[in-house]
């Protein structure tokens, strides 16, 4: 399984933001517990139906979106 399989989306879920796994949890809150300095145990302690490879897919996600080529007026 690709990592980003994990991510879904949803028109009906989340206002349509990426989610994991159809769950109701958003790509955002878990880079948001990741960007205040919880540990991948302390967020699956937190959410218990949270798998190890969510937490990677959530950040494969994130690299894949700020990995864009900026163009520049010359």
């Amino acid at each position: 399984m690709n990592p980003l399989d994990r991510i879904t989306f949803d028109a009906a879920q989340c206002g349509g933001r990426p989610c994991i796994r159809h769950l109701r949890i958003r790509v955002k809150d878990v880079l948001d517990l990741l960007a205040a300095g919880a540990s991948h145990e302390e967020i699956l302690t937190d959410y218990p139906y949270l798998e190890p490879e969510d937490i990677s897919a959530v950040l494969a996600y994130a690299a894949a979106q700020v990995d864009h080529l900026i163009l520049r007026a010359a």
